[in-house]
């Protein structure tokens, strides 16, 4: 075996166990996804210089390994892509050890930009932001509940319900807000995100949680990531409608209400938005215009360090 060939590492991770599999070393192995297992992982890894290690977004599974891992070249994939490259390259039988041998392959394959891995006080943000907006999905069902309520024991249970999720939104944000003031880079990406006009302390707050990338990426990675870049469709002389799809959803949710209040009070905004009506485009078409743009401009905003200001032109 040439040790002195870069791998490409795949990795497949479950609750208890990590299979890797080095390419094009063809060398596989199998260690326990405690602290003790990452260390030996990494003392397997250093006999190879490493190109790319390669996993997929497992929630809670693949996290601490993901800060062990942080010092590595490291891209996490989505699972149905990785499914579907196994599919196209005729890998059909799913195997842990088989599934990180297609990891593998695939981030030799396509090639994936390499990001800095998730700080444990964002990982700590994101959970915190999925929490809350759990939350507030289970407030806007017990609310359409009492529509149908008519018995008053259950409307004082139905009551008592609210005022209970209600507490504890409270004190999540405050644990949200807690959170970025004690990082100043994350209090400054927030302060930043948080002066364009139309965006809110809570579409921040997600932002700044679900998408640390803003600030390292071109516009067209940004609105990509997001799930906000049109996707063409055409074959010879047809073409049919673009459309969005993939992406991070939660991005896309945090971005609708802003694109409508920007529409209105951000002149930049307004201005585009009223542009793309005149020019016989659909206001829901204008509205995902205006998310991407304000998606975008975050990003630039970050990788300029600077706050939004009304007088200068969006780009």
């Amino acid at each position: 075996m040439d040790n002195s060939l870069a791998q490409t590492v795949g990795i497949d991770i479950s609750k208890s166990s990590l299979d890797a599999y080095a390419h094009p070393a063809g060398s596989a192995q199998q260690f326990a996804n405690t602290v003790k297992g990452h260390k030996e992982l990494i003392a397997w890894l250093g006999q190879w210089p490493i190109d790319r290690i390669a996993y997929e977004a497992t929630g809670a599974y693949h996290r601490q390994l993901e800060q062990a891992l942080a010092d590595l070249p490291c891209v996490k994939l989505n699972p149905a892509r990785a499914r579907r490259f196994a599919q196209a390259v005729g890998t059909l039988a799913k195997t842990d050890k088989i599934d990180a041998a297609v990891l593998a392959r695939m981030a030799m394959t396509l090639q994936p930009p390499v990001r800095p891995a998730t700080t444990p006080r964002q990982a700590k943000l994101a959970e915190l932001i999925s929490a809350r907006d759990s939350l507030v999905r289970d407030k806007i069902a017990i609310q359409n509940q009492a529509k149908n309520l008519t018995i008053p024991l259950l409307k004082r249970q139905h009551k008592l319900r609210l005022d209970q999720i209600d507490r504890h939104i409270a004190q999540v944000d405050a644990e949200i807000a807690a959170t970025i003031s004690a990082d100043p880079i994350l209090a400054r990406r927030h302060q930043i995100i948080s002066s364009i006009a139309g965006i809110g302390v809570r579409t921040a707050d997600q932002l700044v949680a679900t998408m640390p990338e803003l600030g390292a990426l071109d516009p067209k990675q940004t609105a990509s990531l997001a799930g906000l870049a049109p996707v063409a469709r055409q074959s010879g002389q047809w073409k049919g409608r673009s459309f969005i799809q993939g992406g991070r959803a939660n991005v896309r949710r945090a971005l609708y209400m802003p694109a409508l209040v920007a529409a209105r009070y951000n002149p930049d905004f307004k201005a585009k938005y009223q542009s793309l009506i005149e020019a016989g485009k659909p206001a829901k078409v204008a509205v995902v215009t205006l998310m991407r743009k304000i998606i975008v401009m975050a990003n630039a905003l970050v990788k300029a360090d600077r706050l939004w200001v009304v007088d200068r032109p969006c780009t």
